[in-house]
């Protein structure tokens, strides 16, 4: 037996109706689902199985939870981005490693629950940023490790220096080597040691102990 259910969602603004928007059309639902935009809240209309209506509701009210913990920060002043949502938004694939050592060298606060990234950068940067460690990643991903990466990506975005000569960096510090079996680049110490040396190098503190 079909049914419907009319729910009504409250947005602050343009930008979260648009990404609760965005997101809405992304679903896959059994149920038919119609939507009425008003000023400041979106009238949704729900058509379908009893079950159908209530596992809608349930999805529609969890991505505009979801909407709003990445568009307005919390008490902390952080901001909530799953990672799936921040690499499908930005189109590219980069991982979670290279996401908070990024953030971490920008001065941001950043930590990871579970699947979900809490950092101060509002959403739009935070996707801006991760379409760059996408593009410095493709510059270099056929010919490094992933531990190298891992180093290079993070410190060529967040310095602003092309990823090619961040791995000349750590092969003139004497960090990494090239491997002509391989034909890749390798690390000669550990990703922690490597990174202090690197930024050490780049930041004018190598000398000072």
């Amino acid at each position: 037996m079909r049914a419907k259910k009319v729910i009504t969602i409250h947005v602050k603004d343009d930008v979260e109706k648009e990404e609760f928007m965005k997101e809405l059309q992304r679903l896959r639902l059994p149920a038919f689902i119609y939507v009425h935009g008003k000023l400041n809240s979106l009238k949704i209309n729900v058509q379908g199985t009893k079950d159908d209506i209530r596992e809608a509701i349930r999805k529609i009210r969890e991505i505009h939870n979801r909407v709003r913990t990445k568009l307005y920060p919390d008490k902390r002043g952080l901001y909530h981005y799953t990672i799936d949502d921040l690499l499908r938004e930005a189109r590219t694939s980069v991982s979670t490693p290279i996401i908070i050592k990024t953030l971490e060298l920008l001065g941001e606060k950043v930590e990871l629950s579970g699947d979900e990234l809490v950092t101060s950068l509002p959403w739009s940067e935070t996707v801006e940023l991760v379409e760059k460690l996408g593009d410095a990643l493709s510059e270099i991903a056929l010919q490094t490790t992933r531990q190298i990466r891992e180093v290079a990506v993070p410190v060529s975005v967040a310095f602003n220096v092309p990823p090619e000569e961040v791995l000349e960096k750590l092969v003139e510090l004497g960090l990494a080597e090239w491997k002509e079996d391989k034909f890749k680049y390798e690390l000669i110490k550990n990703k922690e040691q490597a990174l202090e040396e690197l930024l050490k190098a780049l930041t004018g503190d190598a000398d000072e102990d």
